[in-house]
């Protein structure tokens, strides 16, 4: 008879989540051997102790991890083992991005025509553009364009725009001048890219000191000198009507301009989720939504009427990292319509920051504080 502290290989499998086969199998493997073996009939027992082992097992398997590799992560320190799986899921992840990345060129070939030219851009530039805009994209399942970029292009400019649907940021870009008048783009193009796929993109097309960018019928194509060519993806859903929205604003009531270090290290130090800014004589004051005292200010140039409005610091903290240069620029229209915050002298990128209302729960904008809502509201 086995000890009382061991139990039948079926209640174990119930318990650690494996089924008796595999059970079978990994203690043919080695991985999980029985504590104990009946020489009469060949049942397995195993011990509670065990438990721990088979649990973790199953979920080293559940990573596709290989049964070498889950060996030495069960058989390793907490520090070791959690680097070993690190590695496991990195490899797996670029693994998955290459077999995109493949799949998308190997269909673009599939359409029978070139990708079309639309736009050359510096490599550092166009990286920085994308890794700032990026910045507005958020990871919806009823929304996948809200993942999105939106490339635009034409003779004299490329857009890139993103929205989470609190916050907008757009950016314009030069196209960087080419050898020959045949790489100049001479139509407009617009598509909404996946994000994730940009972002990886980002790493490699930095290296460049150029990107010609050609659109397919299945993505766009970044292709570089003396580098394989990157393959993004486009999101089919309509991208929201930004246009729109910037043509609904309204007018600026507030005007604030601030040091971007000042402000980014007042909210960096801002002990709550909602932070409230406090415009009056020329001082800006950033305190939390329901504090009244007005501790600390920054220096600042203000026109305009006095106002409080407040933020989730979660919208307002990035919208502020990503300005290009030493100042920042706060275009205030009211405490409940969207703010507009860009670089005090640099117009080629814009960040639309949409305020919520001071007893909204923190994080969780009321409907009615999206920027979609709000701007659609002045049509």
């Amino acid at each position: 008879m086995p000890h009382s502290d061991l139990m039948p290989i079926g209640l174990f499998a119930r318990r650690s989540g494996l089924t008796a086969s595999a059970l079978r199998f990994y203690a043919d493997s080695g991985l999980l051997r029985p504590s104990e073996t009946d020489p009469v009939t060949g049942y397995r027992y195993y011990g509670t102790a065990q438990l721990t082992r088979a649990i973790t097992l199953r979920r080293l398997r559940e990573l596709e991890m290989s049964l070498p590799v889950v060996e030495t992560v069960l058989d390793s320190g907490a520090e070791e083992a959690s680097r070993l799986i690190d590695a496991h899921v990195a490899k797996a992840a670029g693994d998955a991005m290459a077999v995109r990345h493949r799949a998308g060129v190997l269909k673009a070939s599939l359409a029978g025509a070139p990708g079309l030219p639309i736009a050359v851009l510096k490599g550092p530039v166009l990286a920085d553009a994308v890794e700032q805009i990026l910045t507005a994209t958020t990871r919806d399942p009823g929304m996948p364009v809200l993942g999105g970029l939106r490339i635009e292009t034409g003779p004299e400019a490329v857009t890139l725009t993103a929205t989470d649907r609190y916050r907008l940021s757009t950016r314009t870009l030069v196209p960087a001048k080419t050898p020959t008048q045949a790489e100049t783009p001479t139509q407009t193009w617009a598509a909404t890219v996946r994000g994730d796929e940009l972002r990886a993109a980002a790493a490699e097309i930095r290296r460049s000191p150029s990107v010609r960018i050609e659109a397919t019928p299945f993505g766009v194509l970044l292709r570089a000198p003396d580098r394989e060519d990157q393959f993004c993806g486009l999101l089919t859903e309509e991208f929201p009507d930004y246009r729109l929205m910037l043509a609904s604003l309204g007018d600026v009531t507030t005007r604030v301009t601030v040091a971007k270090g000042l402000l980014l290290r007042a909210l960096e130090d801002h002990p709550a989720e909602r932070v409230a800014l406090d415009v009056a004589d020329h001082r800006l004051w950033v305190l939390p939504a329901q504090d009244e005292a007005c501790e600390g200010s920054l220096a600042s140039a203000v026109t305009g009427r006095s106002l409080r409005i407040w933020f989730d610091l979660t919208t307002l903290y990035p919208a502020v990292s990503t300005a290009i240069g030493p100042d920042v620029m706060l275009d205030l229209r009211g405490p409940q319509r969207p703010a507009t915050i860009r670089s005090a002298d640099r117009g080629d990128l814009t960040t639309l920051a949409m305020p919520v209302k001071p007893d909204h729960p923190a994080g969780i904008p009321h409907d009615k504080d999206r920027l979609h809502a709000s701007c659609s509201h002045q049509r």
